[in-house]
């Protein structure tokens, strides 16, 4: 019986379409690795005028049954769910029960007084400030299991009395504007936003295997399990039991998503207006189009243009994208973490679209331009700290006549080796490169790092004298009125270490300049007052200028 569903496993995919789908081999190729009995994998649907016209399951839906993955096995999407939550934040708006100009104080008065220059636009487009709270909850010292609700995202939302930035100035990431959305939506409607999608979206729309997972005792039929890998070459069950919503959510199904897709050229349900809406891009105060729109990003992919949105959460990775004027869509939705949707999709978009693509974007993202000197360096003249942003250092080190890489924000170490003068990479790794340039003084001055298609440019460090740094001077313990936690700093064997609250576990601070320390958490700014620190700033991420105060 087991070699029966093993057998279909390996060969499940949408018998109908199959025959008139020629570049399904090398589609499947992309896939290969997860085309096994023994691993988690994902649901592929590729969509083309308005018909599904290839399908197929990778791996397995549930390791604990060698249950198949398939297009009605149902996945957590995470944040590609953002669509959703402005979907319905657009369905109110049309109906008069808001408008998008609207103000977050006017909406919840117990935000601070900047609450009133944050529009809904503003959530929709990320261009609010406001701090997320998947960052706000890990710099409290909360890990992946602890469990919290709404209620207290709501608190730690409107205990923070800073945004980092003005409303419109910028755009930065946000699950807590999307949360509020859902809290809105909540607000407004009178009923959770989980009832009031599936009674004006999901039943209208006929995508009876998509909710909103508020709940998560609730039974889900054909739910995929999430993985992620374990230490002994295996994988472990990743979940959670987190019951927030809008900034994700959402369990769906590739069968469902086509109706969604659908939706998007001719519906009796939504709009073209709706649509309008939706894809309406952000504009910053100083009048930049940003790529965000509602809850998706338009953008384009070697000239083609494209309405996209991925999403990461716990054991789960998605992607959808939509090439509008060529009527094709992609959607993957996989249950193992270690998986790059996003970049699978488009792998299959250059299979299926390679005679569309402009010849001249092609060419250009084909041959990226990488500056090589004919004078090749030494190792002593490459090794330094090069700055990868504020207090984000890479510094390169010789160790056993070869190079090694060394991040301050996670102390991570890589050997790296020469593949060609000055051009170094990680072993085992096979799209980073690191370009050595600009000799200066008997030193390189610049790093580019080659990831993919996407180059960073790392200026070398300007070497600061740290003799004059007394460590003790840091000691003592900082309270955040925001985060109503306390950081402590104490000596461990002469390095400076945090401790969060009474944890066993501490957490290094790693010189980044005067008064200034690197370390997993961000970057730590301190400041003094009548000579005497007394505090520090803190960047972490989708979190800016966070205060604490010396007790």
């Amino acid at each position: 019986m087991k070699k029966i569903v093993l057998s279909f496993l390996l060969l499940s995919f949408s018998i109908c379409s199959f025959s008139q789908f020629t570049q399904s081999a090398a589609i499947d190729s992309i896939f290969v690795e997860w085309n096994k009995a023994d691993t988690p994998g994902c649901a592929l649907g590729i969509i083309k005028n308005n018909e599904l016209i290839y399908t197929k399951g990778y791996g397995l839906a549930n390791m604990e049954y060698d249950i198949p993955n398939s297009a009605s096995s149902v996945f957590r999407i995470g944040s590609t769910s953002k669509q959703f939550t402005a979907a319905c934040i657009i369905l109110l708006a049309e109906k008069g029960k808001l408008s998008l100009d609207d103000n977050l104080k006017s909406l919840f008065s117990d935000f601070p007084a900047y609450a009133e220059k944050i529009t809904i636009k503003h959530l929709l487009n990320h261009t609010s400030g406001i701090r997320d709270y998947l960052q706000i909850s890990y710099l409290k010292g909360m890990g992946g299991d602890d469990f919290y609700t709404d209620d207290h995202v709501m608190q730690w939302l409107i205990n923070q009395s800073d945004l980092n930035f003005a409303p419109g100035e910028e755009y930065l990431y946000s699950n807590s504007g999307y949360w509020l959305l859902g809290q809105i939506v909540k607000k407004v409607a009178g009923i959770n936003m989980a009832d009031f999608a599936k009674k004006e979206l999901f039943e209208p729309l006929k995508m009876m295997d998509t909710h909103f997972h508020n709940d998560h005792t609730k039974i889900v039929k054909n739910r995929a399990s999430g993985y992620v890998p374990d230490t002994n070459d295996g994988y472990k069950i990743s979940m959670t039991t987190l019951d927030m919503i809008g900034d994700g959510g959402i369990f769906t199904t590739i069968n469902d998503i086509k109706k969604w897709d659908d939706s998007f050229y001719k519906s009796d349900v939504l709009s073209e207006n709706f649509w309008t809406l939706m894809t309406q891009q952000g504009i910053l105060n100083n009048g930049e189009v940003i790529e965000y729109a509602a809850g998706l990003i338009i953008e384009k992919y070697k000239g083609l243009k494209t309405i996209r949105h991925g999403g990461a959460f716990v054991g789960f990775r998605a992607e959808i994208v939509r090439f509008p004027d060529q009527k094709l869509s992609i959607a993957i939705f996989a249950n193992r973490g270690d998986a790059n949707p996003s970049d699978m999709a488009d792998q299959v978009a250059d299979i299926l679209l390679k005679d569309k693509f402009l010849k001249e974007v092609v060419t250009k993202e084909k041959k990226i331009e990488i500056e090589i000197p004919k004078v090749e360096f030494t190792l002593n003249q490459i090794v330094g700290n090069y700055e990868i942003e504020p207090g984000y250092v890479a510094t390169l080190t010789i160790k056993n006549d070869s190079l090694n890489v060394i991040q301050n924000w996670n102390t991570s170490t890589y050997n790296i080796v020469k593949i060609a003068t000055n051009r170094f990479k990680i072993l085992g790794s096979k799209n980073l490169i690191f370009t050595f340039l600009n000799l200066k003084d008997g030193f390189t001055q610049t790093m580019k790092v080659l990831q993919g298609d996407t180059e960073t440019i790392a200026k070398r460090k300007k070497e600061i004298d740290i003799s004059a740094i007394n460590l003790k001077n840091y000691i003592g313990s900082y309270f955040s009125k925001e985060l109503n936690v306390t950081y402590n700093f104490e000596l461990e064997n002469e390095i400076l270490s945090i401790r969060i609250e009474d944890k066993t576990s501490t957490i290094k601070c790693i010189i980044s300049d005067l008064d200034q320390f690197s370390t997993q958490l961000g970057l730590l700014r301190f400041y003094s007052k009548k000579g005497l620190i007394s505090g520090f700033e803190l960047d972490s991420g989708r979190v800016k200028n966070l205060k604490f105060q010396k007790k």
